[in-house]
């Protein structure tokens, strides 16, 4: 699928993989497959570079590395509201109140898993029908270019097509998107617990399939190709 979208990919000058959600019964057809360690604490995003390797992250259940995955990815219960509360709130000041984070923690959605086992690695073209959401990997002046992609068919009095919502890192890869059937994308690499395991200077972009199909079929007669952005382009090679 990044065959797919080459055109795009080579515009924007992304050189991270692009990593797709997957949700399947069979995580033998994606190896190599790498896993949270046992029993141990693991963020999703400590995974960047086995992605860069090629490398797949598999999760189930049983084995997710964090509570806030297993709770947003994998619709476990791993922590109780008021636990939840006192650390995001009492512990880490992310809410003005517990109030407003015991809220945040009612409205937030679970992502709702088909099968047992969840894989987030470079995208496989053969295995399109597990995918779920595809994240870019891009600095700021690539993410500019994909927020003018994912709006590119948009007209003014449409709801918004791309947000920035407040959530965990893992909980912005699918259950914050109202509807995975639809075109949508979401800006992360936000979540201030997860920021040291990505570059200082590289932000996520995750979409929706529909919005992934429709990013890639951008052509050679739209933005990508004009004097705005290959004025970015000259600007950073000085």
């Amino acid at each position: 699928m990044t065959d797919h979208c080459r055109y795009l990919l080579e515009k924007a000058g992304v050189s991270y993989p692009v990593i797709g959600f997957y949700d399947t019964p069979a995580p033998e057809s994606f190896q190599p497959l790498v896993r949270p360690a046992e029993d141990k604490w693991a963020c999703l995003f400590m995974f960047f570079n086995s992605w860069r390797k090629g490398e797949s992250l598999h999760l189930t259940a049983e084995n997710y590395g964090c509570g806030g995955l297993g709770t947003y990815l994998l619709d476990q219960q791993t922590r109780s509201r008021s636990n939840y509360i006192d650390f995001l709130h009492g512990e880490e000041g992310l809410k003005a109140s517990p109030e407003i984070m015991g809220e945040w923690i009612d409205d937030t959605p679970h992502y709702q898993p088909e099968h047992e086992h969840l894989i987030l690695g470079p995208l496989q073209p053969e295995r399109e029908q597990a995918l779920k959401t595809v994240t870019f990997f891009i600095n700021p002046d690539q993410l500019s270019l994909f927020v003018t992609g994912a709006t590119y068919h948009q007209g003014p009095n449409q709801p918004p097509l791309v947000t920035a919502p407040f959530a965990s890192g893992c909980g912005l890869i699918a259950p914050l998107f109202p509807d995975l059937d639809r075109p949508g994308a979401i800006i992360g690499g936000t979540d201030i617990a997860m920021r040291k395991y990505l570059p200082p200077d590289v932000l996520a972009f995750t979409v929706t399939r529909p919005m992934y199909e429709e990013l890639c079929a951008i052509g050679e007669d739209s933005f990508l190709n004009k004097p705005f952005w290959q004025g970015v382009v000259e600007k950073r090679k000085r």
